[in-house]
């Protein structure tokens, strides 16, 4: 007959939440007091494994996911249009080809789902160079897609410091046919560059009859509640060849851009 095993003396205090490492005390470090570490740790894990690759520039790819390859419509198109954008940008920007330091230029960054993000990650891919997801923690569970560098693959929970990590390195913005949360990333952006937060760098904006239809911008420059400047902030692109054009004319600092252009 097996004897019951007698408690510890301390087995009270040895079991208590208080007693717990707090770096792995999972109960505190998601408490509301600790929001802001979680904030830090967001930040500097991200941050981190940008630095280890070398990563000194992006080029940031914003668009719907929920585009598909064999979409009905437009969608295929803007899909195509997206993957061959990243692939002139990977092979033309530096992302391909790190500098004498080691450091690399106009790295794509996107938001690492499906759709728009899942074609520019796979444009980059196509080209061989490496790419950026910041993916989003949602209620129903985005998940990364296949193409984007598995050691620069991030999970964020707050949407702040993605959009932090997306402005950060940013120095050209390529923005695709997409809803809300294309629409709140183009304008954070634009914001900060308006309000001189951020650096004035270019912005190409695919299928002008969509943006113009979905957004009317004239209107806000008539009314004055931009100033008619403004609407030179970004330009409208018909072709991924004509958007690179567009960014490296418009001051994207490549030392790759003289090479031979990407087939049409």
């Amino acid at each position: 007959m097996t004897r019951a095993k007698t408690p510890a003396a301390n087995a009270e205090q040895m079991a208590s939440p208080a007693y717990r490492l707090a770096a792995l005390d999972q109960d505190f470090l998601l408490s509301d007091g600790l929001r802001g570490v979680r904030f830090l740790l967001e930040y500097e894990k991200a941050e981190r494994a940008l630095r280890d690759w070398g990563v000194a520039s992006t080029i940031v790819v914003f668009g719907s996911a929920r585009i598909k390859e064999n979409g009905a419509g437009e969608h295929a198109r803007w899909y195509s249009q997206a993957r061959e954008f990243a692939r002139i940008a990977s092979e033309r920007g530096g992302a391909l080809d790190p500098n004498h330091d080691g450091t690399r230029n106009n790295v794509i960054a996107t938001g690492g789902g499906g759709g728009v993000m899942e074609a520019a990650n796979r444009g980059a891919h196509d080209a061989g160079a490496p790419s950026i997801g910041f993916n989003i923690r949602l209620p129903f569970e985005q998940e990364p897609n296949r193409y984007s560098t598995p050691a620069l693959t991030f999970q964020f929970h707050y949407f702040a410091m993605r959009k932090m990590h997306f402005a950060m390195r940013a120095k050209a913005l390529a923005i695709f046919p997409g809803g809300f949360g294309t629409l709140d990333e183009l304008f954070e952006l634009l914001t900060l560059i308006q309000t001189g937060k951020g650096d004035e760098i270019p912005v190409v904006l695919f299928d002008e009859d969509y943006w113009r239809k979905a957004i009317n911008l004239e209107h806000l420059a008539e009314h004055g509640t931009i100033s008619r400047s403004d609407l030179d902030l970004f330009r409208f692109a018909r072709t991924p060849a004509d958007a690179w054009e567009m960014l490296v004319a418009s001051g994207l600092e490549c030392e790759n851009a003289n090479k031979s252009k990407a087939p049409e």
